[in-house]
């Protein structure tokens, strides 16, 4: 009965998070996964005047500020290819930024990047996760 009124949904909205874009799909994945690992998600989506933070979360008593790239297959090259210097120093300031606005400048840090590929019409993706995938970018700013 219930495998029956789950096809009849599914065929009726399509299959779960169809609609949503692929970066959305990616980075709600991201977080399941996260979840699942005993992270607590604290931020998403988080907007600060240096840049986004996909997700910020906290792992024992380390923030982890988690860049999450969503692609639907590898042929242009792998999803954590794409976070390179200038995305790291970007990062970087979005993570100063925030710690200074939650006051958590002396709580340890930490960068992670949750890649995500989605082929077109698979229910689940495939997640890598690179924990302390870089340090912190730029000049120094990360500790001023």
């Amino acid at each position: 009965m219930f495998r029956q009124m789950r096809a009849i949904l599914a065929a009726w909205f399509g299959p779960r998070g169809a609609g949503k874009p692929l970066g959305v799909r990616g980075e709600e994945a991201a977080a399941r996964y996260l979840r699942r690992l005993g992270y607590r998600i604290v931020a998403h989506a988080n907007r600060l005047k240096p840049g986004e933070l996909d997700l910020v979360a906290v792992d024992g008593e380390t923030v982890v500020f988690v860049e999450v790239k969503t692609r639907e297959s590898a042929e242009t090259g792998q999803p954590w290819e794409a976070v390179d210097a200038a995305k790291q120093r970007r990062l970087t300031r979005a993570a100063v930024t925030f710690l200074k606005c939650h006051g958590l400048l002396e709580s340890p840090a930490r960068f992670d990047v949750v890649a995500v590929t989605w082929p077109a019409g698979q229910r689940r993706p495939t997640i890598q996760h690179f924990q302390n995938a870089f340090d912190a970018a730029g000049g120094g700013e990360f500790y001023s």
